[in-house]
Formats: C-alpha cells, sequence, structure tokens
C-alpha cells in the first residue's frame, strides 16, 4: 500500500526540519516545516530525490498509509488512512514573483481565504475623512477603497489617529503578529497600552487571527495568551482586536476612527448645548421680585392696582419692561 512519509532533516541548519515524502510519478520529496497543516498552510520546498537519507540516516517521524494520492491541475490531494486530519493538498502557486508550494488543509485554506469583501460604504456621518498617520510608520495603510486622505506627522501614541480642532480624539495602534509578540516580550506594548489609554478613545488592531499566539515557536503561546489578558485588565478602554488579514485591519481601523471623530462631533455639540443651558440657568437665578414689591411699583408709576390678592399679567409685563431698561 501506498504511503505517505515524514523523516527529519538530517541539514541541522535548515529552518524546515521535516521532508515530505509522496509516491506521485517517480516520487516528490519536498522540505517543509511541520508534519501535518494544522493551523496554518506549510511552505513546501521541493528537493532533489537523491536528498532522502538513506540507511542510519532515515529519521522517520511519521508514516501513514493512503486511501489516495492524485495530482488534479495545479494541486495534489492527498488523503490518508486515519480518522482525523486525514484529508490535505499540495498545491503550485505562485508569489513574490517566484513558483512556490504550500502544503494546506481544509480548515488552514478556509482560515487563509476568509471568504469575505470588505465594503466600499462610506462610514456614516463622514463626507471624508482624514486620517493621520504617524511619521514614523513605515508600511503605511492608504485606506485607496475609502472616502479618505491622509497627513503624515508625528503622533504622541499610535499609529493613526483623527484630530478635532487640531487635538487627538482617537488613535489606532497597527500590530502584525510577530510585532505584538516582540511588543509584548519587551514590554513596549505595555507603555504603549499606557499612552492610548491617555486619549479619548483608542484601539490595538493586529494584522492576524487569534489562534496563531498559539502556533508561536520562539516564546511560550501561553505567556503572550496571559499578557494579552492581563493588558486588557489593566486598559480595559483600549481593546486589543484580531482582524486576521491586513487588508480587514485597515478596514477595521478605517471604520473605527470614523466612528469614534463622528462621537466625538456629538460629545462637542452636546457640550455647548450644555454650557448653553447652564448659562441660562444662571441668569434664572437671580432673585426675582415680591408681589409687594412689583404692587409699590406699579401704584408709584400711576397704575391702578387692589391692595390684596393677585397682579394682574399686564402689571408684571410692564414691570419687567421698566427694569430691563434700566438694566
Amino acid at each position: 500500500m501506498a504511503e505517505l512519509v515524514i523523516a527529519r532533516n538530517p541539514d541541522p541548519d535548515s529552518s524546515l526540519r521535516y521532508l515530505l515524502w509522496l509516491p506521485v510519478g517517480e516520487g516528490l520529496l519536498f522540505r517543509t516545516s511541520d508534519t501535518w497543516p494544522r493551523t496554518k498552510a506549510l511552505y513546501c520546498h521541493p528537493a532533489d530525490l537523491g536528498e532522502w537519507p538513506a540507511g542510519d540516516d532515515l529519521d522517520v517521524v511519521e508514516r501513514v498509509a493512503l486511501r489516495s494520492c492524485a495530482r488534479r491541475g495545479a494541486a495534489i490531494d492527498v488523503v490518508v488512512d486515519r480518522g482525523r486530519e486525514n484529508r490535505s493538498q499540495i498545491v503550485y502557486t505562485r508569489g513574490r514573483g517566484r513558483d512556490m508550494v504550500f502544503w494546506q488543509s481544509p480548515r488552514t485554506r478556509k482560515q487563509a481565504r476568509p471568504q469575505v469583501r470588505t465594503p466600499t460604504a462610506r462610514a456614516p456621518g463622514v463626507d471624508e475623512l482624514e486620517i493621520v498617520v504617524d511619521a514614523h510608520e513605515r508600511y503605511p495603510y492608504r485606506f485607496a477603497s475609502q472616502q479618505t486622505r491622509t497627513a503624515r506627522r508625528a503622533l504622541p501614541a499610535g499609529d493613526y489617529g483623527v484630530l478635532l480642532d487640531d487635538t487627538l480624539v482617537a488613535s489606532v495602534e497597527r500590530k502584525s503578529l510577530p510585532d505584538l509578540v516582540s511588543s509584548i516580550a519587551n514590554g513596549r506594548l505595555r507603555f504603549a497600552l499606557g499612552e492610548l489609554a491617555a486619549l479619548p478613545r483608542a484601539a490595538v488592531v493586529v494584522e492576524d487571527r487569534w489562534s496563531q499566539v498559539f502556533a508561536q515557536r520562539h516564546v511560550r503561546p501561553a505567556r503572550v495568551a496571559d499578557s494579552l489578558a492581563e493588558l486588557q485588565v489593566r486598559w480595559p478602554g483600549v481593546p486589543i482586536v484580531f482582524a486576521e488579514t491586513r487588508p480587514l485591519a485597515e478596514e477595521w481601523t478605517y471604520r473605527f476612527l470614523a466612528a469614534a471623530l463622528a462621537w466625538a462631533h456629538d460629545e462637542q455639540a452636546i457640550g455647548l448645548r450644555m454650557a448653553g443651558a447652564a448659562s441660562e440657568l444662571a441668569a434664572g437665578d437671580a432673585p426675582q421680585p415680591s408681589t409687594a414689591q412689583v404692587r409699590a411699583w406699579a401704584r408709584s408709576a400711576g397704575i391702578d392696582v387692589p391692595d390684596r390678592g393677585r397682579l394682574r399679567p399686564d402689571v408684571w409685563a410692564r414691570f419687567r419692561e421698566a427694569h430691563a431698561s434700566t438694566e
């Protein structure tokens, strides 16, 4: 019966630690980084069959019987004889100007290409959003699919922000997953969140999936997860959002900043109305004349008023007019 065989790469300097052998034609050999595409598609480097170790140098990690292994167009469908993790594909593609091969499972294929299309509809309440990009941002978002314009300047916190009356009212810190992990390890993320928390609204957006935190090799995944949880508890007003891909992170940043600016405009308008109402209330708090005072003034002005009881509305009106003209 045909088998899929995975052996350790005898080259200690290679980052691709395993050799994958498939019985297609005279045999296909690839160098790869893991024994199965569980959490992400695995890059496979085609190798010469002569690299397959012989004799005592052969260290087989896994040998699995195959139900089928057939080439279909630019892919090789691989089905192994076991209950779980039994279907995968070797896909030939082209990227970065060269031919590339990836080993993917149905799960990693769905995660790598989320079936979404970012919307082009403008954010509500904003005709054209001006986004300030931090001067230190090396490869900034362009927001090309949205009604925006960008300006470069140094920001006190975050990588992208919006201003209201030259005041930074919201900011977003962008992170790739490797940058997120390194900033947790060296403590930079803790200081960044402290600066973001001083703004009215702020967030951190990560260009990857939360599940990839647990696929880290050079740092304990539990340490990263625990640090993220502790930072969110300490600064609950600065959410850390995992947006799967860079385009989705860019779209989330646009929507967040547009909503934050619209909210800041509303807060400003409400504040002005409240200030006006307070001044009116303060003016209305001036002491009001008593009925006896108005009665005495009316008699001095030659107006006929009763000795007791309420005064007519026109008497009060004439009193206010007379005293308003003297103020």
